[in-house]
């Protein structure tokens, strides 16, 4: 019979402590899966069989301390979650309408949504690569947490910053528009996938969207964002096939 339970975990500063106190954890057999949360400073644990907390604690490396969440403590914790997640999500939102005014006002006389667009884009890349240049050790190792292609080749996550920075610059520039919209149809393809099995999964993770200078919940916010992206391209990749 599987049991699941949740602890408090003391100690975590970063992703890269999440995605070490997973492993630890999951490194014990009958453990099935660890869900990690930095903001609530929790993992809740799904394993075959009882797990004694002197054995949790012997997983852990010394940096860590886990503790039994009692049930009147959980439900605080989830309801507290889930209050703080719209207050979480709030830079994002504000960054995406920051963008959108901006990109609107440059071509308000002109009215031209295709230009439009392509400064949104252009601008979205040039904004969320700058927060994922704020920590470029820490911002891979969140990114491999549920990016598919970063998960089977490492190296792509540590440059990821830089292809949405030459993307970002591609766009603004008007510099190759059919080749960055299909390396950005690719990549956030690519990315989206892995956003969809992370919230099926319901896993509880950071997204690294913004780099992990921002604390933002992996929530359909992010697919949200990543469908907004993915719109525009094929619209804007429609275009540039129908006028050849």
């Amino acid at each position: 019979m599987t049991q699941n339970k949740t602890y408090t975990i003391d100690g975590m500063t970063c992703n890269g402590c999440v995605a070490s106190v997973k492993k630890q954890l999951e490194s014990i057999p009958e453990i099935i899966n660890a869900d990690v949360d930095l903001t609530s400073k929790t993992a809740s644990i799904k394993s075959n069989s009882l797990v004694s907390l002197v054995t949790l604690r012997s997983a852990l490396s010394t940096k860590y301390n886990i503790d039994p969440v009692a049930k009147n403590q959980e439900v605080t914790v989830n309801s507290t979650a889930s209050e703080s997640k719209l207050q979480q999500l709030k830079p994002l939102l504000l960054i995406l309408s920051y963008i959108t005014v901006a990109s609107v006002l440059l071509h308000y006389k002109s009215g031209n949504l295709s230009s439009i667009m392509i400064d949104f884009m252009g601008l979205f890349f040039i904004v969320f690569s700058f927060f994922k240049m704020l920590d470029l050790k820490g911002f891979p190792i969140s990114f491999r947490m549920y990016d598919p292609l970063a998960k089977a080749i490492p190296i792509y996550a540590n440059i990821y910053p830089f292809i949405e920075t030459a993307l970002g610059l591609m766009f603004l520039m008007r510099y190759n528009i059919t080749i960055a919209l299909i390396v950005t149809l690719i990549i956030l393809s690519i990315t989206t996938v892995g956003v969809i099995r992370t919230l099926l999964d319901k896993k509880k993770i950071q997204c690294a969207c913004l780099g992990t200078a921002l604390k933002l919940p992996m929530t359909e916010a992010t697919l949200i964002e990543n469908g907004i992206m993915l719109v525009m391209v094929i619209i804007m990749l429609s275009k540039q096939f129908i006028l050849f």
